[in-house]
């Protein structure tokens, strides 16, 4: 793998933690039938820029330090804050990959996200592009300790399997179009990989590979299979759906190059780096596809040095 295709830690990383392991817990907020004048004491006192406001942990809009400015500057009444916050928020679940509000950041050039519960949607927290650094510095030393304790191996667990040929083999539906399970799939596969004590670094390409081969099949199809073959010197990734197809495959290999929707985009997937990443993440990485039939992506993940370490 060349310098310029290897995946680096904090790349891995970021497909791992979560917004709701890294955002702030503890939110100020404001009630919408707080006084604008009330708001104004709480940006001094707090030495903050903005707030979610909030009714019976609800969000129902942001106000921000440029609202009260102008406020001041229109000489109104002092009116109810809901009259002036903006209502229709862009907002992060608590769930989500922090590479999904890295990617949102990026497009829509925010300082910050309010984040909510997928379930009830309800505020639970807010976060920055220094939340999600502080979070992988914090990661990358928890890391850093596991892999020097951790010293079980998966070639440890095949030793012990008496037979002329062993392997395991798992394998995974995803439903195309399911926006909130994206990731899902990969998740579980690496809590699978974990547990079958396969080194960290191979768990987290393994991870990358899937997650993005899985939001393949969400964002362009109607949904696929992921099948995973664990041997033990290697592990075996193939992905199949029965989608439109890809048109132009060397085309599609270009790094950014995304035939997603807008909405998608604007939902922050779909950049168009997913068969890049894939292809930085594995030793062996081929792609077959039949325009009104399907897609088949398998990929091939050497065990032996401990990385992925051929990129063909």
């Amino acid at each position: 793998m060349t310098a310029e295709n290897k995946i680096s830690k904090v790349q891995e990383l970021v497909y791992e933690i979560r917004v709701g392991d890294v955002m702030k817990k503890n939110v100020i907020t404001v009630g919408p039938q707080d006084r604008m004048s009330e708001f104004g004491k709480i940006l001094r006192e707090k030495r903050i820029s903005g707030t979610p406001v909030v009714d019976q942990g609800r969000l129902m809009g942001v106000i921000s330090i440029d609202d009260f400015i102008r406020w001041l500057a229109e000489r109104q009444e002092d009116c109810p804050v809901e009259r002036k916050m903006t209502k229709n928020v862009r907002t992060l679940y608590a769930d989500e990959p922090a590479v999904q509000a890295v990617n949102k950041f990026d497009q829509l050039g925010f300082g910050r996200f309010v984040v909510i519960d997928r379930r009830d949607e309800k505020l639970v927290g807010i976060i920055t592009k220094g939340d999600i650094i502080e979070g992988l510095l914090k990661k990358l030393e928890v890391d850093y300790y596991d892999e020097q304790t951790n010293h079980r191996t998966i070639q440890s667990f095949f030793d012990d399997v008496l037979a002329d040929k062993a392997a395991l083999f798992f394998q995974y539906s995803v439903t195309g179009h399911d926006f909130n399970k994206a990731g899902e799939t990969a998740s579980r596969i690496k809590t699978t990989l974990k547990r079958l004590g396969i080194a960290p670094q191979i768990v987290r390409r393994v991870a990358i590979a899937t997650y993005e081969a899985e939001m393949n099949l969400i964002i362009y199809t109607e949904g696929g299979e992921i099948r995973v073959r664990v041997e033990p010197h290697k592990i075996l990734v193939r992905v199949e759906d029965s989608g439109p197809g890809i048109p132009d495959i060397e085309k599609a290999l270009q790094p950014g190059y995304s035939t997603a929707p807008e909405w998608v985009r604007e939902l922050g997937f779909g950049a168009g780096m997913g068969l890049q990443n894939i292809r930085k993440c594995t030793s062996k990485m081929g792609l077959m596809s039949v325009v009104g039939k399907g897609t088949q992506l398998r990929m091939n993940i050497s065990l032996d040095d401990g990385v992925a370490s051929e990129t063909n």
